[in-house]
């Protein structure tokens, strides 16, 4: 069986559109302090390497892994309707030790 692989887009993303907004949860937070890992919910359409890119060129620090999540959208309800959220990707950047990230 043949392996499906990812195809080549021509589209390039500019840093500002990568990363969409910091994700300032508990646990992000005790991920930050503990790991050293900042959560970002990022462009659907962003790759690993794009994910890096912007992060280090937005905060100025040096990334060592970038880990994505593909996740899917709430069922929402309002009255008598059913909706549901748009699927969105989350990345979990891990930084250097000497470089930190201040959201607050």
């Amino acid at each position: 069986m043949p392996r499906h692989i990812p195809q080549k887009t021509s589209l390039t993303l500019e840093p500002h559109q990568v990363i969409l907004r910091p994700l300032v949860t508990e646990k992000g937070v005790h991920r930050s302090s503990r790991n050293n890992a900042y959560s970002f919910e990022v462009s659907r359409l962003a790759t690993k390497e794009d994910i890096r890119r912007a992060v280090e060129s937005l905060f100025d620090v040096k990334v060592e892994k970038v880990a994505t999540q593909n996740r899917k959208g709430k069922l929402r309800r309002t009255k008598f309707r059913y909706g549901r959220t748009s699927d969105w990707k989350k990345a979990i950047v891990t930084l250097n030790e000497e470089h930190r990230i201040d959201f607050f």
